[in-house]
């Protein structure tokens, strides 16, 4: 039995790092369509519609509040909403005032935040490995950028504290879902409300005037729609999901991967040209994600990366297909 349990904790665990690299190439060709959308409408707005859009398209997800697991997604959701909207106004402002290539760099610095946050708020103290491995996918990352106007404005001041946010949104989302049986789907919908309905209440007390209309051009809603169903439906549904099986340090050194996949998107789609130093810097930043997933057995690396140390849920989840069936 004691087999059973650690083979299939295992294999949860593989998917789950399966499930954050496609997140992390979703999300790497994010910027791009998101500085795009943001040529027709404000930043509030912008966010208010993402969200709202995906609170919608979850809405059914939310018959589970009848139910126990429904109820504990709630009181998590709630909260980490909360930090959630932050994030995304941040991160959406942030977007909007630098340059594409320093947004994805400062928030890839969620990767070396993360293993402090936990040490912080969860008093578990990362093995130095996870340290240095950060450490690399961060140097990755400045050579993948090197060739970029790093001068410090306001909007890379918001993608800073968006990469804070993040990390502290990757813990406390363990904190407050580890070892509960909670609907994956109800909690991504809570999440979404709290976020699209907070930047509605936003806008209407700061924005004079209120927000415009809403734009009518095609680009602008074919990139909306990608946003909404790629990188925020199933982004944060993959990562809710992971986040109940790994640990932070690992779930943050999977997502920093996501400017190499922002890079290679830049270069074979939007035509950008790549230097070798950033090729290098992508090498780097790869070979850290995959340094990160390896098992034990393979490399003696720590405890941190070792599946052992992962500790299967006390109960399952109820995940799309429960969600879909109730």
């Amino acid at each position: 039995m004691t087999n059973i349990s650690a083979s299939s904790s295992t294999k949860g665990l593989w998917v789950a790092d399966l499930l954050l690299l496609l997140v992390a190439i979703v999300w790497g060709t994010s910027y791009g369509v998101a500085k795009d959308a943001l040529l027709y409408y404000p930043v509030l707005g912008f966010v208010a519609i993402r969200f709202c859009m995906t609170f919608l398209l979850l809405l059914p997800s939310l018959r589970q509040l009848a139910r126990p697991e429904g109820r504990a997604a709630l009181r998590a959701g709630l909260p980490l909403g909360l930090i959630l909207l932050a994030i995304f106004i941040c991160e959406t402002f942030g977007v909007a005032l630098t340059q594409a290539s320093n947004a994805a760099f400062l928030i890839s610095l969620c990767v070396v935040f993360t293993p402090f946050v936990e040490w912080l708020v969860m008093a578990q103290r990362p093995k130095a490995s996870a340290f240095v491995v950060a450490f690399i996918s961060l140097f990755g990352t400045w050579l993948l950028t090197i060739g970029s106007d790093l001068t410090f404005n306001l909007g890379d001041g918001l993608m800073l504290a968006a990469a804070l946010l993040r990390a502290f949104m990757m813990v406390m989302t363990k904190r407050l879902t580890v070892n509960k049986n909670m609907s994956n789907l109800t909690l991504t919908a809570v999440q979404s409300g709290v976020v699209g309905f907070g930047c509605l209440l936003v806008a209407s007390l700061f924005m004079q005037g209120g927000l415009p209309r809403l734009p009518g051009d095609p680009s602008f809603w074919v990139s909306t729609v990608y946003l909404v169903l790629f990188c925020t439906i199933f982004a944060f549904f993959a990562q809710n999901y992971s986040l109940r099986r790994s640990n932070p340090t690992r779930v943050s050194l999977l997502m920093g991967s996501e400017p190499v996949f922002g890079a290679l998107f830049a270069s074979f789609w939007l035509g950008e040209k790549l230097g070798a130093l950033s090729w290098i810097g992508g090498a780097l930043i790869v070979g850290a994600t995959l340094w990160a997933t390896l098992p034990r057995s393979v490399f003696n690396f720590g405890a941190i990366f070792s599946t052992r140390n992962i500790k299967p849920e006390s109960a399952p989840v109820i995940g799309a297909g429960a969600d879909s069936s109730q």
